[in-house]
């Protein structure tokens, strides 16, 4: 399944934080890449992309909607490649159902349907998420290895109203049915939160984690997570539709954290910035916990160090004046 000039792959919610990377990089390695965004006019969502390198040549904006069953019919269509990306990513939804659940799952399914229709398709790439591996009821500590073959469990995401983990924990549980059931070639991307600089010009919300901890935020939150680069994620995603051996899901984290080793970092990094100085609760930090790269780095994933991504986040907010340091 190597590059080859010319062949046209899609890329669904285009304008988005991993996605616009992902439109980057296939662009760079010579692919004409047809992006589906909701509104083709909306400059915030265009823009970005139409000013890559080798769009004017290769890129195709094609408007489609997550809901609506047949929308991507016409940019699937031809395509050797699609990389489905598209899926909401937000905290505090008031209606987890509408908001989450429906456009993750339901548009998962759409995106899928659509894939059958094409005769010329070789391969699907589907940006799943950390959140449909780790959360479950297993004991997390420095001696435990988190890896591919774990699933969240919905029932501890419904317990805890972590909605976005259970969105991405069934849309990912239904791609696998759906594609078993109808042969189609899928793999699977689970990145942890996602950090480094943003092509797009609208703040999103990994990105919004970091932008509040610079801009004067008086605690951190108490949480422990596994960190990646966006540039490392979309390579992936490139690297696992471009080899044959590619398959099943790929877990992508550079490193593990608490919000703690997070404020330590951009203190060595910024030490002008003021940043917060105690956590949000007196309760003992979750501990760190390994996860493993192996998969990932037989795809030739090499993992951006934490340090590097974070600097970048910051000096790419800066630059696209969501903060005034």
């Amino acid at each position: 399944m190597t590059s080859e000039a010319g062949q046209v792959v899609c890329v669904t919610g285009a304008s988005g934080y991993i996605a616009s990377w992902v439109v980057k990089f296939l662009l760079q390695r010579g692919y004409t890449v047809r992006a589906t965004v909701r509104d083709t006019s909306d400059p915030k969502k265009v823009d970005h992309l139409l000013s890559l390198d080798g769009a004017k040549e290769r890129l195709h904006l094609v408007k489609a909607n997550l809901l609506e069953e047949g929308s991507f019919d016409s940019a699937v269509q031809g395509c050797h490649g699609v990389f489905h990306t598209a899926s909401p990513f937000f905290d505090n939804a008031k209606d987890p159902q509408t908001e989450l659940l429906d456009p993750a799952l339901k548009g998962t399914l759409n995106v899928l349907k659509s894939c059958v229709k094409s005769k010329t398709l070789k391969r699907v790439v589907v940006t799943s998420s950390i959140a449909a591996i780790s959360f479950n009821d297993r004991p997390k500590n420095p001696n435990v290895v988190v890896d591919e073959t774990w699933y969240s469990d919905p029932e501890y995401c419904k317990r805890n109203g972590i909605w976005y983990n259970l969105s991405k924990t069934l849309a990912e549980e239904a791609a696998w049915k759906f594609v078993k059931e109808n042969n189609i070639d899928m793999v699977t991307m689970n990145p942890a939160l996602v950090v480094g600089p943003l092509l797009q010009p609208v703040l999103n919300t990994s990105s919004a984690a970091v932008l509040n901890l610079i801009n004067g935020s008086p605690t951190f939150k108490n949480v422990t997570l596994g960190f990646v680069d966006v540039r490392d994620v979309a390579l992936a995603h490139v690297l696992a539709y471009e080899s044959a051996s590619a398959n099943g899901r790929y877990l992508l984290v550079d490193r593990v954290a608490h919000y703690s080793d997070i404020v330590k970092i951009l203190r060595d990094l910024y030490p002008s910035l003021q940043l917060p100085e105690k956590c949000v609760d007196d309760k003992p930090y979750d501990p760190i916990f390994q996860v493993s790269k192996e998969k990932a780095k037989s795809l030739g994933v090499e993992f951006t160090p934490l340090e590097v991504s974070l600097k970048d986040t910051v000096e790419s907010l800066k630059e696209k004046k969501f903060t005034n340091l």
